[in-house]
């Protein structure tokens, strides 16, 4: 796939089209071969957990910001999030999982408030959602997924930074678990 071809089949300039590229190859979910072509960056379990390490720390500095930063409206969302997360783990709703797990990012993100943080996370959002997307028919326990993410929830409402550490902590612990099975998928 080259960039021309791309601007041509979206009916749009190849600036745009240029602009999203990179912001793709910046978030290493495509790779730019100049004069050659784009081409979708190769999955690679090593590098998901080399990823994870990053996130996790990240993660907790996030949690725990979020928990002492929070304003008294952003607890109610957070209270609000963390059932809905167990709604969708009841009714076993994928698709509303991961409605709810992109708004936990976001919100906890806001309330974190560290841009610095939130940005870095951003970038590893869409590698994390790729690998959910590649595997989340392997995976079948959404409803767990969706515990930790409310448990992390629920502290971030209680402003207890401890307990959100602790449950990122578990969260992450999940997921590097899910990471590691699919090398035997």
């Amino acid at each position: 796939m080259s960039e021309a071809i791309l601007a041509k089949r979206l009916n749009i300039g190849r600036t745009p089209v240029r602009e999203a590229l990179h912001r793709l190859a910046r978030e290493n979910l495509v790779v730019i071969l100049p004069r050659r072509g784009i081409l979708v960056a190769e999955f690679n379990i090593r590098s998901q957990l080399k990823m994870l390490e990053v996130r996790r720390e990240i993660e907790r500095l996030i949690a725990r910001s979020a928990a002492e930063r929070a304003n008294a409206a952003e607890r109610q969302q957070f209270r609000e999030l963390a059932i809905a997360l167990r709604q969708a783990a009841t009714d076993n709703d994928d698709l509303r999982f991961m409605r709810l797990d992109q708004d936990f990012n976001r919100f906890t993100a806001r309330a974190a408030r560290n841009e610095f943080a939130s940005t870095t996370m951003a970038l590893m959002g869409g590698l994390s959602r790729r690998f959910w997307f590649m595997h989340h028919q392997h995976i079948n326990d959404m409803p767990l997924a969706a515990e930790y993410h409310a448990a992390v929830a629920e502290a971030i409402a209680q402003g207890d930074s401890e307990a959100a550490v602790q449950a990122s902590d578990k969260l992450l612990d999940y997921i590097e678990h899910i990471t590691r099975a699919a090398m035997d998928w």
